[in-house]
């Protein structure tokens, strides 16, 4: 095999990739859900006939969710990299590729936030509202609570996402397993490597997908 490096030595850059990319998902994945899931409930509460309607500003948030999800994410890494430099400081490393990560993966989330309350039941609603419950009634005691396992299907699906996205971020150097398969597997054409970095991040699609899925699944036979 071209250019194989010896085992401890691989082992050393594959497990400092996985913790590269283990801390961009994580951290991006707070940032995501801590600004997504209030911008999806404003989406869905300001809809024209919604619970705090406001067509105005649907219109506006709708716009910049519908444009932040349509440019493709390699374009977005390349457009975002004067405001990454503003917050960070530096464009390169983990904590860099976190700033891209986060702002594209909102706007997805942000809709699954939004479909996901689509589905609650209307009737469920109408019983707090004939009761007196105001808005933040509605939201913390229905909308949430009824759409939790659709969420965390939405979640899980994110956390996949991200992890796609953090693998991309190695294009501008954002280190993790992306980073390492272009500099090793692409640019010095190492194999070995590359199908390191391959096995890693499939193994970690599949344990967060199958953990997300038996939590949701564990969710709705409570219900």
């Amino acid at each position: 095999m071209r250019n194989s490096l010896p085992w401890d030595e691989l082992y050393a850059l594959v497990l400092n990739g996985t913790l590269e990319t283990l801390y961009m998902v994580f951290l991006s994945g707070l940032l995501t859900i801590a600004i997504g899931l209030p911008l999806g409930v404003l989406l869905f509460v300001s809809r024209p006939q919604g619970l705090a309607a406001s067509p105005k500003i649907n219109a506006l948030l709708g716009a910049v969710v519908n444009v932040g999800r349509s440019l493709p994410f390699v374009v977005l890494l390349i457009a975002l990299i004067p405001l990454t430099r503003l917050i960070v400081g530096t464009t390169l490393g983990s904590t860099a590729a976190v700033v891209p990560i986060t702002l594209g993966a909102i706007p997805f989330f942000a809709r699954i936030v939004e479909s996901a309350l689509d589905e609650v039941d209307t009737g469920r609603i109408e019983a707090i509202q004939a009761k007196g419950g105001n808005l933040r009634h509605i939201i913390f005691t229905v909308l949430l609570p009824e759409a939790l396992p659709a969420l965390l299907a939405g979640v899980t699906l994110t956390l996949v996402m991200l992890i796609g996205f953090s693998s991309m971020a190695g294009v501008i150097g954002g280190g993790g397993l992306g980073d390492l398969a272009i500099r090793y597997g692409y640019q010095r054409f190492n194999n070995q490597v590359m199908i390191a970095t391959i096995v890693v991040l499939v193994i970690m699609v599949q344990l967060v997908q199958s953990v997300g899925d038996r939590i949701v699944r564990s969710l709705a036979h409570r219900r």
